[in-house]
């Protein structure tokens, strides 16, 4: 090992010197109590300090062993403020003779994508439009105070608890899209600007946890569709994924439930998830903008009287109506949106991709329109929000041009497809690979 430099970290070399490593000796360094990762070709030992981590340990694990620098770019807003914690963790760096990257990646189309990045910066592509979402903050309150005042005004016969209903499904819909902006930090410039309104949304109009929300998605967005990294594919007691999954379970002659109607039971089994799930609020959740103000005068008074008030008005049984026929028509528009982008896709485990092509294998866009745009809160520009998760989702079409071209230079396969046959391809993909497991439980 050639020595110079800096030193700091865990390993014990005296201050002033530095340790040069190979990418075969970190690649040994990527197991529950010893985790190394490089960024910027410098070597940190996140072990003891990943507990720490504030988007979770495992997210930060997830890249053990490997270069982190893209994902180190994609999640961080402000990366020389994070570098200062990053500081004491430094062990080393790579080796002169070794390359930036790991595992034989390509390392021309690894640089194409930081410089694609770099313009995408240099185009003011990171900075959110204020304008933008105060409207669609707007919207949403608009919407939950529409429904204050229906109740208010007409009662709660039965065509004005079907109107509620759907306002409020809408309500809450575009309330979990606006949830998802900050909980990516892609509105302020200060992180926790981000985290109080994301703590906001999801926690007082959606009545959900922010720290889960952060702990699932990130490792989401780190390894999309990678089996035992991305817990959104983590769910063999419900269906089995891809093409590899069926087939080993199916030798295995594991059968949690008939995976060969999952295609029929899913839009059944992940809606009662979510329609019973502990968040739902027992009176309208329309109304937690009301129960939320005490977040921020500390007053708990507003909340006694919102509740107190709806059930006046509304009725218990009328609520309680509105409440679950909210929280069906919810889960199915979220459950569909979510799911449009990734089911259809490649789902394996691990191969060790540069990030572009990772989040391309695991990610497909939906055909843009302003109905669209809205109806998914712009997820249906998933692949420019998996490559660049800190950019706010107003800014999506303009890099898109940029993205299709470098993946038409290196033969990257840029998916797009039109909404309906985006669902369609949901059912498609869960036969293809309920059918595999079935194959398999009996033949093999």
């Amino acid at each position: 090992m050639g020595k110079g430099g800096e030193q700091g970290g865990d390993s014990g070399e005296p201050a002033g010197q530095i340790r040069f490593y190979t990418w075969e000796e970190i690649q040994k360094h990527n197991l529950r109590t010893d985790k190394w990762l490089v960024i910027e070709r410098k070597v940190y030992n996140v072990t003891k300090w990943a507990n720490k981590h504030p988007g979770g340990q495992r997210v930060i694990s997830h890249c053990a062993g490997e270069d982190a620098t893209d994902a180190f770019q994609a999640f961080h807003i402000n990366p020389t403020l994070v570098q200062k914690f990053l500081k004491p963790l430094l062990i080393g760096e790579l080796a002169p003779g070794e390359p930036s990257q790991d595992r034989g990646k390509n390392s021309q189309l690894v640089e194409d994508f930081r410089t694609l990045r770099k313009t995408a910066e240099d185009m003011n592509l990171f900075r959110a439009s204020p304008l933008f979402f105060s409207l669609y903050l707007g919207h949403i309150i608009a919407m939950e105070v529409l429904a204050w005042l229906m109740v208010s005004y007409f009662g709660t016969g039965w065509i004005t608890t079907l109107i509620l209903a759907c306002i409020l499904t809408t309500s809450q819909a575009q309330a979990g899209w606006l949830q998802h902006d900050f909980g990516h930090l892609s509105v302020f410039k200060k992180s926790s600007w981000n985290h109080i309104l994301h703590k906001f949304v999801i926690g007082h109009l959606k009545g959900a946890s922010a720290n889960w929300w952060n702990h699932r998605h990130f490792q989401h967005h780190a390894k999309p569709n990678i089996f035992q990294k991305d817990p959104d594919v983590n769910m063999l007691h419900i269906f089995v994924l891809g093409d590899t999954q069926p087939v080993e379970y199916g030798k295995k002659k594991l059968k949690y439930l008939p995976y060969n109607h999952q295609h029929e039971y899913f839009f059944l089994n992940m809606v009662l998830v979510l329609s019973i799930s502990p968040c739902t609020m027992m009176v309208h959740p329309g109304f937690s903008l009301l129960s939320s103000f005490p977040i921020a005068t500390h007053c708990p008074i507003p909340t006694y009287l919102c509740v107190f008030s709806t059930l006046v008005m509304a009725g218990s049984f009328q609520s309680a109506l509105a409440t679950l026929s909210q929280r069906f028509l919810e889960s199915h528009w979220f459950v569909w949106v979510t799911q449009m982008n990734h089911i259809p896709m490649e789902i394996d485990s691990e191969k060790h991709r540069d990030w572009l092509s990772s989040q391309m294998a695991a990610t497909c866009n939906i055909e843009q329109s302003f109905f669209n745009d809205w109806f998914t809160g712009h997820l249906n520009f998933q692949i420019e929000h998996h490559l660049f998760p800190t950019m706010p989702r107003h800014n999506f079409w303009k890099v898109k041009p940029l993205v299709k071209s470098l993946c038409a230079k290196y033969g990257v396969q840029y998916e797009e497809k039109p909404l309906g046959k985006a669902f369609v391809d949901i059912v498609g993909s869960l036969k293809k690979s309920g059918d595999l497991w079935l194959d398999a439980y009996l033949h093999k």
